[in-house]
């Protein structure tokens, strides 16, 4: 049990609180750009590379207690549900798959698509000093995988004794306690952090079918600093994860809900376009009524995640450059039900590193070597129980190589980074992944970067974006090359006294994109199988959004921004969940004395249905036998928070998410039935919970 594994981390946090001195000063953000003190943070770090930084500040600010929380309604990035039964979640930049973002931690690369469709909501905040998003293939030197860009988390080393603990209850039965250590010592430092988070299920519609997954999740982890150590500065963490979840069915006996696999506990005439039978809804290709007997076991999916991850890196001086050395390595475990289906899933992780930063002349050359290793094994059965063990094992071992020249013209007027990477692939082969940035400083506040990139990616099976592969025998492997995307953009930023602006272009292309198609037979045994696929044309995905941020009063701050895509692509299912071609955001920042407040509203415009969905080739019904829109609606979301700090040491809060109680429920199901009375999880283009209102007190040394 995982609480039995954290018990020397719990000791460890005790520890640190016993030791801690109170902190009796607490110092505002102060943003530095070239030297010149401002009033406003820029949009993006003072870097060639386009990289928005959210500082742990800022988090606080929103109420966000996950990563998945934390990057959601911002320009150019959301956070994406992809199953309204088990809430799959991937965060996607530029409007692009979610398994095309890579997360880092301190620059390690250590999740892949099995550990980020869970995991992603298992990542803890406690201890980060700032999260850093770069869009675009490419943008990360050492992962060419990122063909839409990568999130990095940084952790923040302590420079004296701290203890932080927060208790939050909000609706729904959610609960959050986060606790969070230091101990600084003469050359070093050492943290501990601890996060327990519940939520109920929560059906909105009344079928008694959830939308929202509940869940019981603890998080741990422990990190060390030191400053020398044979003249190597180190770092790093060891995080372990424990999280059970269930969607569909209520509650939380996971083993009842496995066991009940007859009868009707749902009711399909409650919600929009609800059945006329509560039995069970209509087929519309007969009109009659298709009855549902497969118990709660048939509409629920049920994920026990077990992880356990550790990274570090060690850097020092050498000559006038650096050398870093960095290790990852992370132990994932699946154990799932599907509707009846059985998967259990043991992913191995490795990631090795050399790498050394040289000036030569007034070029500095960055070159190193990496190595990622990825393994998955699994065992199964489909919904009959019948074994489909290592339907989608897979054993990836990629040897890399990259070098990277900086050289600045003009006294620092033009920049320019270029850089290269070579991976040889066990599967696909060797792979060239080029990429060039160019920044021009056209004024101290007013700026330009230009980037073209290429990144790679090994397709997996990715079943979490697909659960029907596991009703079939085996997948059947037609991809012999790897995902590729060329990615162009351009932004241009300004960073003034109380004024910053940001405003990018951006172009997507990617070529052989894998595909799922569990629908296909096998000619012989006439047994389902998947049919593992590339797209034969690409996909593009372009668009461009501009973010502007105005400080009013030193008190009050006020960020207006946009975006705007446009999708092409022609192979249904290449791009499979729908999305919007504008979004629209607004937010308030106030700040006074010992009070903060935050209001946030997030325009989402209407999405093509039927062409993300594939009306032409499978239209979708409601429960009633009607058709399912062919466009969603617009909406709003509104989220607000406040804080008071009632002394040094203790503050409240309180908030409120979706504060107007919208969701697609309201609308349409999430639910889906096809043209021959088969019922699907995987209609979504809304909020999956209505309005939630929360509290919570903090205690800080």
């Amino acid at each position: 049990m995982l609480y039995t594994r954290l018990s020397p981390l719990v000791a460890a946090l005790l520890l640190v609180w016993s030791s801690a001195n109170a902190a009796d000063t607490l110092l505002g953000e102060i943003a530095v750009r070239s030297g010149k003190t401002t009033g406003i943070k820029p949009v993006f770090r003072d870097e060639i590379i386009a990289t928005e930084s959210v500082s742990a500040r800022e988090l606080e600010k929103t109420g966000a207690t996950t990563l998945t929380e934390a990057l959601d309604k911002r320009p150019g990035i959301t956070v994406q549900t992809e199953c309204s039964i088990c809430n799959v979640r991937n965060v996607v930049l530029n409007n692009l798959p979610g398994r095309y973002t890579t997360l880092l931690v301190d620059g390690i690369p250590i999740f892949s698509s099995v550990s980020s469709a869970y995991g992603l909501d298992s990542v803890s905040l406690g201890g980060l000093e700032r999260i850093e998003i770069s869009r675009g293939a490419g943008t990360s030197l050492i992962a060419p995988e990122a063909l839409a860009g990568s999130v990095n988390i940084v952790t923040r080393r302590p420079n004296k004794d701290e203890f932080m603990a927060s208790q939050q209850f909000g609706s729904y039965g959610q609960m959050n306690t986060e606790l969070f250590g230091a101990k600084a010592f003469s050359g070093g430092a050492i943290t501990a952090n601890f996060n327990h988070n519940q939520h109920d299920t929560v059906d909105g519609d009344g079928n008694k079918v959830s939308e929202y997954t509940g869940y019981k999740r603890n998080l741990g982890g422990v990190g060390f600093f030191v400053d020398d150590i044979a003249g190597f500065k180190l770092k790093g963490r060891f995080d372990s994860v424990d999280e059970k979840r269930m969607g569909g069915a209520m509650g939380t006996d996971y083993s009842g809900v496995k066991a009940d696999g007859g009868g009707n506990p749902f009711d399909w005439s409650k919600g929009k376009h609800g059945s006329p039978s509560s039995a069970g809804w209509i087929d519309p290709s007969t009109g009659l009524i298709v009855p549902y007997n497969d118990g709660r076991a048939g509409m629920s999916e049920i994920i026990f995640t077990d992880r356990q991850q550790f990274i570090s890196s060690a850097t020092r001086r050498l000559g006038e450059g650096s050398l870093r050395f960095s290790f990852g390595y992370a132990r994932h475990k699946q154990d799932s039900f599907y509707e009846k289906a059985l998967y259990k899933a043991d992913q191995t992780q490795y990631y090795v590193e050399a790498s050394t930063q040289q000036p030569i002349g007034e070029t500095l050359l960055t070159g190193g070597l990496n190595y990622r290793y990825e393994d998955l094994s699994s065992i199964g059965t489909d919904a009959s129980g019948v074994p489909n063990n290592g339907i989608d094992n897979y054993k990836y071992r990629t040897p890399g190589v990259f070098l990277q020249a900086y050289h600045a013209f003009f006294n620092g007027l033009l920049e320019v980074n270029g850089s290269v990477r070579y991976d040889n692939h066990n599967v696909f082969g060797g792979i060239a992944s080029p990429r060039l940035n160019v920044l021009l400083n056209h004024t101290h506040e007013l700026n330009s970067r230009f980037a073209l990139g290429r990144g790679f990616r090994a397709p997996t099976s990715f079943f979490e974006q697909d659960h029907g592969i596991l009703d079939t025998s085996r997948i059947v492997r037609q991809v012999d090359k790897a995902e590729i995307s060329d990615n162009a953009s351009y932004t241009l930023s300004y960073a003034g006294d109380r004024l910053a602006v940001a405003s990018s272009l951006n172009y997507n292309r990617i070529k052989n994109m894998a595909l799922l198609d569990s629908g296909a037979t096998d000619p012989v045994t006439g047994k389902a199988i998947t049919l593992f696929t590339s797209a034969d044309t690409p996909v593009t995905v372009s668009g461009g959004d501009i973010t502007a941020t105005y400080k009013w009063t030193p008190q009050l701050e006020a960020t207006v921004a946009a975006e705007r895509f446009r999708y092409d692509f022609s192979e249904p299912g290449t791009l499979a969940f729908a999305r919007p071609e504008t979004r629209a955001y607004l937010r308030l920042d106030y700040e006074w004395g010992p009070w903060t407040g935050m209001v946030r509203g997030t325009w989402t415009g209407p999405q093509d249905l039927a062409k993300f969905y594939d009306y032409a080739n499978n239209q979708r019904y409601n429960f009633d036998g009607t058709k399912k829109m062919d466009k969603s609606p617009s909406f709003w979301t509104v989220d607000l928070r406040g804080e008071y700090r009632i002394n040094r040491q203790w503050s409240a809060y309180l908030g409120a998410d979706n504060v107007f109680d919208f969701k697609q429920s309201d609308k349409e199901s999430m639910l889906w039935v096809d043209g021959s009375g088969a019922i699907d999880v995987t209609h979504i283009w809304g909020p999956n919970r209505g309005r939630f209102v929360y509290a919570g007190v903090k205690f800080a040394l």
